[in-house]
């Protein structure tokens, strides 16, 4: 990325003074130092979607702050081991192991196989990750392709005792890990049946989960040492995230609404197979309301991602709305903030235009401090939490105090470099470049040829017709520049 020190060499740096990065651990429920397992890398696990539908923009706030943290983590120097599942079995339309699985019911509803359904739609969730410019992940392990690895699980959990065979269902026996409920505060007799977790005839203790489910109506199955089936939920996050980046995670993330029961679950049968802690760091992202409700088809106020594209707004602007409340806040989308969002990725897009084509005289240390300051204020707030709105504003700060100086070629190439730095990290301000239609450039060029020939009248006709057709033309001493009115 722009302006970053080789990832080697700040590796070595980081292993030589650690970075004072703290988190909000949801386990502890405070804010913690940042420790690795090992020295300058981090082992990451997103929850990922379950591929049964259009992705929402609640699901995407969750997967937002997921790619800013690890793009910060990077920032910091930091190697960053990123996995994001996609659950595509197994995932049930109730969290007490009852009801349809959610693609088999999308698949009856639009009369597809459910692997249809799942790779449509993990297509789509690949693309939408892709327009709002995600760091790309290690690996998207997909449930389906990891049966094999959730088998050896429940084998080694039954051989243990921590879990028992019903038929040709398979639980796992929380009575067995008496440190269920530290992440959500749900121990004991708060776990009330009812309340997410119904009685069930096959099991010893209503908080007992499935980890293999027996449905003969069930269309997705593989064959297991309990009978054909398919496995439940929890498991596969366990399974995905230990092949790919071991027994320990340094951390884990996913929505409010992922923290119990599936969260607590992969706690409680990871540390029962391995005997190892599974994951050292718990962050979880807020609701995302929309306008002030609950997200809901029913109030009519469910947004998809491609609704938002739909209603003109850009991807860095979704962005930049979706990042720039704090992840443990719960946020409001209405279109007023998209509208904002987008006011703010111009502004940030033409500030970057200013620095790459300086018009100003001003020497390097005419802006040398208030790069300094920026710097160091940007750094201090993402390190605490990563305080987005801090963060920002010492972008800000710094795009303000350089267009007073009016930086020259070095000192705009000084701070080009810092605030392309800044924008690794939320990745909205580099706009893509404006596309002209050939009629347009048409007349750019006319205009270009006006000027050389001094005739002005000309040359603020056609800017007059380039304006009114949403072209806006600046001139400068290195010629004219072009931009599209957003």
């Amino acid at each position: 990325m722009p302006g970053d020190v080789p990832g080697v060499t700040l590796r070595k740096l980081l292993a030589e003074s650690p970075v004072p990065i703290q988190f909000h651990n949801t386990l502890t429920k405070s804010k913690q130092p940042l420790e690795t397992l090992e020295k300058g890398v981090v082992r990451m696990y997103n929850c990922g979607p379950t591929v049964y539908s259009y992705p929402h923009i609640g699901n995407f706030r969750s997967f937002t702050f997921a790619d800013l943290l690890r793009r910060y983590l990077e920032y910091r120097g930091y190697e960053v081991r990123q996995v994001m599942n996609v659950t595509d079995v197994g995932h049930l339309v109730h969290d007490a192991d009852e009801g349809e699985d959610k693609l088999e019911a999308q698949a009856r509803r639009e009369k597809k196989d459910p692997w249809q359904i799942a790779r449509h739609y993990e297509e789509i969730f690949l693309g939408i990750r892709e327009k709002l410019g995600f760091a790309k992940a290690l690996a998207h392990p997909r449930a389906t392709d990891h049966i094999g690895e959730m088998i050896a699980i429940i084998e080694t959990l039954l051989a243990k005792g921590n879990a028992y065979v019903v038929g040709s269902n398979v639980y796992f026996s929380v009575a067995s890990f008496p440190a269920y409920g530290r992440l959500s505060g749900n121990v004991g007799d708060g776990l009330e049946a009812g309340a997410r977790i119904e009685p069930h005839p096959d099991k010893k203790d209503p908080r007992d989960f499935a980890l293999w489910k027996h449905d003969p109506q069930h269309i997705m199955q593989w064959d297991s040492p309990w009978g054909r089936g398919f496995p439940g939920w929890h498991i596969e996050c366990s399974a995905m995230s230990q092949k790919y980046l071991g027994e320990t995670l340094d951390i884990h993330t996913g929505g409010e609404d992922n923290i119990f029961p599936h969260h607590e679950c992969e706690i409680a049968q990871s540390e029962c197979a391995n005997g190892k802690p599974f994951c050292r760091l718990w962050m979880h992202a807020r609701f995302l309301l929309v306008d002030g409700q609950k997200m809901s088809k029913s109030t009519g106020n469910f947004l998809t991602v491609e609704d938002v594209f739909r209603k003109g707004v850009t991807p860095q602007a979704l962005r930049y709305a979706l990042s720039s409340t704090h992840y443990r806040q719960q946020q409001n989308f209405t279109w007023e903030a998209c509208s904002a969002a987008q006011q703010a990725v111009d502004r940030l897009a033409e500030y970057r235009r200013g620095l790459a084509d300086p018009a100003g005289t001003a020497p390097l240390s005419a802006v040398k401090s208030a790069l300094d300051a920026a710097q160091k204020a940007f750094e201090s707030a993402m390190d605490d939490d990563l305080n987005v709105s801090e963060a920002l504003g010492a972008v800000f700060t710094m795009i303000r105090d350089v267009n007073k100086a009016g930086p020259g070629p070095a000192a705009a190439a000084a701070a080009l470099e810092l605030f392309d730095r800044f924008d690794s990290v939320f990745n909205v301000g580099a706009a893509p470049p404006d596309v002209f239609t050939a009629e347009e450039q048409a007349l750019l060029d006319a205009r270009v040829a006006a000027r050389a020939a001094k005739n002005w009248a000309e040359s603020d006709r056609l800017r007059g017709v380039l304006e009114a057709g949403g072209v806006l033309v600046e001139d400068r001493a290195r010629g004219q520049r072009a931009r599209r009115r957003r």
